[in-house]
């Protein structure tokens, strides 16, 4: 039977089958870190092999690592990837990233004719050598005193408030007293005591 041409395109296997297979836009992982990669695919190809293409260019990528048409895991090198059958998908793991890994990748599948494939961006981020959050807090620095100088000024006045000024009162009324009992001799203390006492002593009428 004759179909007509736009028909016999899409009543062919494989046709328009881009889309077949898709894939995250891009990635982010670590130097020296891992990322992980996963593409799912139409259930048609799973028993095709998937392949991990590095290269901006769709023809002259160059395949870093492939399966064999089954879910063992396969390695090359710091990449592997290993194929779920069942779920229609496979991962890709890439090792101890490096800034030059920082590149263009593809997830593709293996077919007759024209291989399928999605394009993943892959960026490796750098580690900072000076990441605060690595060091132990700084410490303040210190004065002769060992007081911080940022905060000697404050926890000076604190102290003369809540300490010194009360002993310096104390000290002071203290003085005051000693200084006031030493103007007056024992020998004038007790003759003025006794004064006072017979003084204040009811006297008796003598009779002539």
């Amino acid at each position: 039977m004759w179909l007509p041409p736009a028909l016999l395109l899409f009543s062919l296997p494989g046709c328009f089958s881009i889309f077949s297979i898709q894939g995250p836009e891009s990635v982010r992982g670590p130097e020296q870190g891992s990322v992980t990669v996963l593409c799912r695919y139409s259930p048609e190809w799973k028993a095709h092999h998937k392949w991990w293409c590095q290269g901006a260019r769709w023809h002259t990528c160059h395949i870093l690592v492939q399966t064999r048409g089954s879910e063992q895991e396969e390695k090359s090198g710091r990449v592997s990837i290993r194929d779920n059958q069942k779920d229609h998908s496979f991962e890709v793991t890439m090792e101890k990233l490096q800034q030059d890994d920082t590149d263009t990748y593809w997830c593709g599948i293996e077919k007759t004719g024209t291989d399928l494939g999605t394009q993943v961006k892959v960026t490796v981020c750098p580690v900072r050598t000076d990441d605060t959050s690595s060091k132990p807090p700084a410490l303040p620095t210190t004065n002769s005193l060992g007081m911080s100088s940022g905060s000697s000024k404050r926890h000076h006045y604190l102290l003369l408030v809540l300490l010194k000024v009360p002993i310096l009162l104390v000290l002071a009324g203290l003085i005051l007293w000693l200084k006031g009992s030493q103007r007056i001799p024992k020998e004038e203390w007790e003759e003025s005591v006794y004064t006072n006492l017979n003084f204040n002593l009811p006297t008796k009428d003598v009779a002539p």
